[in-house]
């Protein structure tokens, strides 16, 4: 967003009967960020922001070459003054067997034993509300309660950081890596790491993939984290294999029941061995380990 005004725009679509992950793409290439909204009924809302006015033949020739006819949409501007307003504080606390996540818009958090995680998630992709952050989330929860002990992690596609921070939470001695092709996702990483006084384990850089000097020489990783989407992580199999540790594990996600046979391939040709699936709706995320 623009850091001199604040201001931005957004384009809200008309409900859609379910997540479409082409449409996902589309809205992840297309805008500065974007939202994925459920309604009480099930249906699903696509916001998309940006720091300009939208060029909205230019949006929809865009997803035209992604073979997408868009839906109906509404163009909004929001002042900055009402950013947090219209959007942050549509990010609800979300509570899992090990973790108590809530936004910075929250006044009062309860007492309670479960790892306590404050995360600003405006601009990032990463409230814990979407369905592959909460299998990402569960997988996690099982290998700490498995004995997993990893020593180095990495996020890679990190968004606001909430699975570098989660497991930071879980191993107290563990140091982990965050990375992102979007500035701004680091940039919020860091941020909740310091609001969380985890700033001192983490390190964060933006750069495209595995091709990323921090990525590289903290490698290899005992623990890495993946959610994004299909294509990227079918590309990007054979740098997390060879970032990996022996005896590594390695949680994927981003992808839907159709898609997860050729993520778990591209990984399995890369000598990884798929060792669980979790499923929420038509959301999947697999836990892939590598040999001793």
């Amino acid at each position: 967003m623009n850091a001199q005004s604040g201001n931005s725009w957004q384009i809200v679509f008309a409900l859609q009967e379910a997540c479409d992950p082409l449409f996902d793409e589309f809205m992840e290439n297309f805008f500065a960020a974007s939202a994925c909204d459920y309604t009480d009924d099930g249906k699903v809302r696509y916001i998309g922001y940006s720091s300009a006015p939208v060029d909205e033949p230019r949006m929809a020739q865009a997803a035209a070459a992604f073979g997408l006819a868009l839906p109906a949409w509404r163009s909004e501007f929001i002042p900055a003054a009402n950013w947090l307003t219209k959007n942050v504080i549509r990010f609800p606390p979300l509570a899992t067997d090990d973790f108590y996540i809530y936004g910075t818009h929250e006044e009062e958090v309860p007492d309670t034993n479960k790892h306590r995680l404050r995360i600003y998630a405006a601009t990032a992709f990463g409230s814990g509300q979407h369905q592959t952050t909460r299998l990402c989330l569960e997988f996690l929860s099982r290998l700490y309660h498995q004995g997993f002990k990893p020593a180095k992690i990495l996020d890679m596609g990190c968004g606001s950081g909430i699975l570098a921070l989660a497991a930071l939470k879980l191993w107290p001695e563990a140091a982990a890596v965050a990375a992102d092709i979007d500035r701004e996702a680091v940039i919020v990483t860091l941020q909740n790491a310091a609001d969380n006084g985890l700033g001192q384990r983490l390190s964060a850089a933006a750069g495209d993939g595995y091709d990323n000097e921090t990525v590289s020489k903290n490698a290899p990783y005992d623990l890495i984290f993946s959610n994004i989407l299909a294509r990227p992580l079918i590309a990007m199999a054979p740098m997390l294999a060879a970032s990996l540790s022996p005896g590594g594990r390695a949680v994927l996600s981003g992808f839907t029941d159709e898609q997860t046979d050729w993520v778990s391939d591209a990984h399995r040709k890369q000598g990884l061995r798929p060792a669980a699936e979790e499923a929420n709706e038509n959301w999947r995320a697999v836990l892939m380990e590598k040999n001793k």
